[in-house]
């Protein structure tokens, strides 16, 4: 009992050494964000490029801030979230059946995840034509490829984090009388859950990623099609107002899963 009452004093104290080390990559990050800024306000400022090809960055902030308030980015925002409410649940579910079939046996770990691997390894993004070929210039092609992106790392962080699971707990479940889906749901998925979320932040960053430059190749709206837009009509100030807007969607994103991540690491 006085073992048990103990345990969790070096658990606390190692989580309180882990705020400075986060309070201290704040600072560095905000810092680095601070020194951009400055850079390119004095790039702007001085002249040193022409405005027309690098606005400032106040000109772009009042840009933003119109977009914003006006609602004139709702469209294309709606396009490019309605893509992504679409694809990376396709990602996540096939990505997470894939990774617990595959990860059902030894054997099919070693075919499989190496072939996996070796996919992922392709730059996907040539086979985006052949998806405007097949579904056309509309959504479909985008939502395709984003699902293709966010699919690999999540079933190959599956693949790793049920095959990690120890199988004397599965031996153990089993010989309890627990079915295939109560083992999955007590045993395999908080096992492997810290691994799994690790490839579901960066299967929605590439499925994010993936959308964007999808839309800026071929498509009729969307984020990433306005920013072509712009760019061919020489509204430079307009195009990097959107940027920043994909830059501040990014971050938030991140920065939720990346909490979600951590939580879900929490012992």
């Amino acid at each position: 009992m006085s073992t048990i009452a103990a345990s969790p004093g070096p658990m606390l104290a190692g989580s309180s050494g882990e705020e400075p080390a986060r309070d201290n990559s704040r600072r560095i990050q905000l810092a680095f964000l601070i020194g951009f800024l400055l850079v390119w306000w004095l790039v702007t400022a001085l002249a040193l490029i022409n405005p027309f090809f690098l606005p400032s960055p106040q000109a772009v902030a009042r840009v933003f801030f119109r977009l914003v308030t006006t609602g004139e980015i709702l469209p294309d925002l709606k396009i490019t979230t309605g893509q992504i409410a679409v694809s990376f649940p396709i990602a996540l579910l096939s990505g997470l059946a894939v990774g617990y079939a595959v990860s059902s046996s030894r054997y099919s770990v070693e075919v499989f995840e190496p072939m996996l691997a070796g996919l992922f390894a392709i730059p996907l993004i040539i086979f985006y034509p052949l998806n405007v070929l097949i579904l056309g210039i509309g959504p479909e092609s985008k939502i395709a490829h984003g699902a293709i992106y966010g699919f690999f790392p999540i079933v190959l962080s599956a693949i790793q984090g049920f095959g990690s699971v120890d199988r004397a707990y599965l031996r153990s479940a089993h010989s309890l009388g627990a079915s295939r889906f109560q083992v999955l749901r007590r045993v395999l998925l908080p096992a492997a859950l810290p691994s799994i979320m690790a490839g579901v932040r960066m299967g929605f960053v590439l499925t994010f990623v993936a959308t964007i430059g999808s839309e800026t190749i071929a498509s009729l709206g969307g984020l990433g099609h306005r920013i072509v837009w712009y760019a061919e009509s020489l509204e430079t100030d307009k195009m990097f107002a959107y940027i920043v807007f994909i830059i501040i969607i990014a971050v938030v994103s991140n920065a939720v899963l990346s909490w979600i991540e951590r939580r879900s690491d929490w012992r």
